[in-house]
């Protein structure tokens, strides 16, 4: 069996050594090895072995078969501070589990610009996880949040552009799920502050209810930035999903 190797990005910052192929260690890490347990991940595999930073050889003795023949299913070489020391180029594709174990593989690309608009709202994923309405695009939010001269940066961010409420018609928005619930006031304000005269670049809409995200509510797609370079995982319209994928769109609350 060959050794995969997966940089786990939400809802923990990891990267774990695995016999299994990436639909199994969704289901695996999604559901665990025994009943009760539940959670949506993101992961995505990379191609490992590089730098000295992580311990391989670790990987390559403990990430072996089990007596009885079973692969391994996971073993741990970080818990922290691992996104950044995994260059872009080592990043192959992402993978989205939901809380029931089903897994939908996105590519990863080079930046696709999106459609201009006043204002973008992100989900931070990793290293940290706060919720920012932005006047900056895509590539330009990455490019600010990692800049070194920055008084806070980060060297290197998963986040993703987040699907946006109707005002005017909260109601008729469509279903994706809770994050704006009780936020209504709090976002106009946060709006008009990176929209008005004299705009800020960023405000912060949320900083802890990071259980408030979920799959349906991700927009043009999940992207990972190091300030000099960034790509991108495109998330598949509705329509997309319901060929390539219908259960996971299902398990996912987008169908």
């Amino acid at each position: 069996m060959s050794i995969h190797y997966y940089l786990s990005v939400f809802p923990m910052e990891a990267l774990i050594a695995s016999e299994l192929e990436p639909a199994s260690f969704g289901t695996y890490m999604a559901t665990g090895a025994k009943k009760g347990s539940a959670e949506q991940i993101i992961f995505i595999e990379i191609e490992g072995e590089f730098g000295n930073y992580f311990n391989w050889d670790h990987a390559r003795k403990q990430c072996v078969p089990h007596p009885n023949g079973e692969p391994k299913n996971s073993v741990y070489l970080s818990v922290y501070r691992t996104l950044e020391h995994i260059p872009l180029d080592q990043l192959e594709s992402m993978f989205l589990t939901t809380r029931d174990g089903r897994t939908l593989a996105l590519q990863k690309s080079e930046y696709q610009d999106i459609e201009k608009d006043d204002y973008y709202v992100y989900q931070e994923l990793c290293p940290v996880q706060p919720v920012i309405v932005s006047g900056l695009n895509p590539i330009e939010f990455g490019h600010y949040m990692t800049r070194e001269d920055k008084n806070i940066n980060v060297p290197r961010l998963v986040y993703t552009d987040l699907k946006k409420i109707d005002l005017d018609n909260p109601d008729q928005t469509g279903h994706i799920g809770s994050l704006y619930d009780r936020k209504i006031g709090h976002l106009k304000s946060c709006i008009n502050q990176v929209t008005g005269e004299n705009p800020k670049k960023n405000k912060t809409l949320d900083r802890t209810h990071v259980e408030s995200f979920a799959f349906q509510i991700i927009s043009h797609g999940l992207y990972v930035s190091d300030g000099d370079d960034i790509c991108m995982y495109r998330m598949p319209a509705t329509d997309e999903i319901k060929r390539i994928d219908y259960d996971w769109g299902r398990s996912a609350q987008l169908i």
